[in-house]
């Protein structure tokens, strides 16, 4: 029995009061600047995205999530689809979901460094 005495007793020695308490608060810390650096940002981008997409409109200059460039021609009854004028006389029927960037806003902010 004296040699498990011996042992809880050194297993409980001092200095280590409050401190599984300030693991916490650091693992707290970590967590909220992971979330303010990693997971809102990421949000922001989802719902800036999704406007964007529903915000879409006939004559907008649009590039796609696979680098085609054309100009919306029309924007289906379905809503989630368009037509895509990729040069005089061709079209593509694409989903909303596949348009990446808006090339018109692109070309305007272009325009105004200039």
């Amino acid at each position: 029995m004296s040699t498990l005495n011996s042992v809880l007793l050194m297993s409980g020695q001092g200095g280590q009061a409050g401190g599984g308490s300030a693991q916490l608060i650091i693992m707290i810390g970590i967590i909220v600047v992971f979330y303010f650096f990693m997971i809102r940002p990421q949000t922001k981008k989802a719902k800036d995205q999704k406007n964007f997409i529903n915000d879409l409109q006939k004559g907008d200059k649009v590039v796609t999530i696979a680098g085609i460039h054309g100009t919306i021609n029309k924007v289906n009854e379905d809503g989630t689809t368009i037509m895509l004028e990729t040069s005089p006389g061709s079209y593509v029927k694409l989903e909303k979901s596949a348009i990446s960037l808006d090339w018109t806003k692109g070309l305007q902010g272009g325009a105004k460094k200039a």
